[in-house]
């Protein structure tokens, strides 16, 4: 039995999704560089679901490291280049709580008032968000026999309430036994730029978050967010009791098949 994480959502209300409408992947410039996998698995799911994701080529990093470190005058060309780059469409999902945060919370601490920024801002789905609040799709025809738990990062969960989504879709995959985090509203350590500043109060976190999934027996960690598993699966693999433990984009898990 799943016992369920309740977050207070923040006020926003999910708009209906019509056919037709026009959906963009906005990947992450990391997954980009180093997940691509997570990108494709995502393509693949909304085109089995009857929707032909659109990939801008244009749209480059969100600015989010920039912007966590203060520097807010140089991240405003970024972030334009993001409303220039989407705006020509309905719904824009993002496989990445942080990134979609970013977008749909801090552009307008950016751009306070500016109801262009806001529209597309607004459109900012993140991935499990737009399965199950917008499509209303939980059982996506998964089969992943495996111990699973997982971390749903600070962004996901503070600024979006992201919390039942990614446990709702992991119930519903064919084979897989739930295995929940202790603590798991602690962050990982990771923070983008936090991780770089304080390295050693980033990894003494990451430490804790890594005896906790240890500690459930799962062999899988599954996350919303390739950033906090870039930093979680270093850490595991750097232990060798823990170093057989898979960190996994919960995408590679809903895109999985028997065989």
């Amino acid at each position: 039995m799943i016992r369920r994480v309740h977050t207070a959502p923040p006020a926003w209300e999910y708009p209906e999704y019509q056919p037709g409408q026009k959906v963009a992947l906005f990947i992450p410039c990391y997954m980009d560089q180093f997940y691509p996998h997570v990108g494709q698995a995502v393509v693949e799911i909304l085109e089995r679901l009857g929707i032909a994701p659109e990939f801008p080529p244009e749209q480059t990093c969100c600015g989010q490291p920039a912007f966590n470190s203060g520097y807010w005058d140089q991240v405003r060309p970024t972030a334009m280049a993001f409303v220039r780059a989407f705006r020509g469409y309905d719904w824009i999902v993002c496989p990445s709580g942080s990134c979609t945060a970013m977008c749909r919370v801090f552009y307008e601490h950016l751009f306070p008032g500016d109801e262009n920024v806001r529209a597309v801002s607004s459109r900012v789905v993140e991935f499990t968000e737009f399965l199950v609040n917008v499509l209303h799709q939980v059982d996506l025809g998964a089969v992943f026999p495996h111990k699973v738990t997982l971390h749903i990062g600070c962004h996901g969960r503070r600024e979006l309430g992201i919390a039942s989504q990614p446990v709702e879709l992991l119930e519903h995959v064919k084979g897989l036994e739930y295995r929940e985090l202790p603590q798991m509203e602690d962050c990982c350590g990771f923070g983008g730029t936090f991780s770089v500043k304080f390295p050693n109060l980033s990894l003494d976190m990451g430490r804790t978050k890594c005896e906790n999934i240890a500690s459930t027996g799962a062999d899988v960690v599954a996350s919303i967010d390739t950033s906090c598993l870039m930093h979680i699966g270093g850490i595991l693999q750097l232990d060798p009791q823990k170093k057989h433990i898979m960190p996994l984009h919960i995408a590679e898990i809903l895109n999985h098949r028997e065989g």
